[in-house]
Parts: structure tokens; sequence; C-alpha cells
């Protein structure tokens, strides 16, 4: 079993307001990450701006997780 995992999230920013509207899929990524018995090591972020039609940023999460 590897010691470590590497996964990425891309949370879409609203198009009115602030906040992401996919904070729960981010949330389960690390829940089921931790039931497979690893921690969430590092979290790094980048951000992408979309021009396209709904707008709103794109948030690149790079997780790193470490087993127990």
């Amino acid at each position: 079993m590897p010691q470590y995992v590497v996964l990425q999230v891309t949370l879409k920013e609203k198009f009115i307001g602030t906040g992401s509207k996919n904070l729960a899929e981010l949330e389960a990524v690390i829940n089921a990450q931790a039931a497979k018995g690893y921690r969430l090591h590092t979290i790094s972020t980048s951000t992408g701006h979309s021009t396209g039609f709904g707008g709103g940023d794109r948030i690149q999460a790079t997780m790193v997780f470490e087993k127990l």
C-alpha cells in the first residue's frame, strides 16, 4: 500500500458572491482518504480565472495524504 497519495480537486467559485460551490466535494475527498487510514499532510492551491459563460474563478487544490 502506498505511503502517500496525491489528489487534486477543482473548486468552482460562485459567479455572484463569495465562496465555493463544491466545498462538499473537497470534504468528501478528505474524508474518503481518512477512512482509508490517511491524513492530510499538505494542501496547496492555485487560482485560475474563467472568462467563459458563468464566469467565476477556479481554484485547484492539490493535497498530499500520508499513511498513518
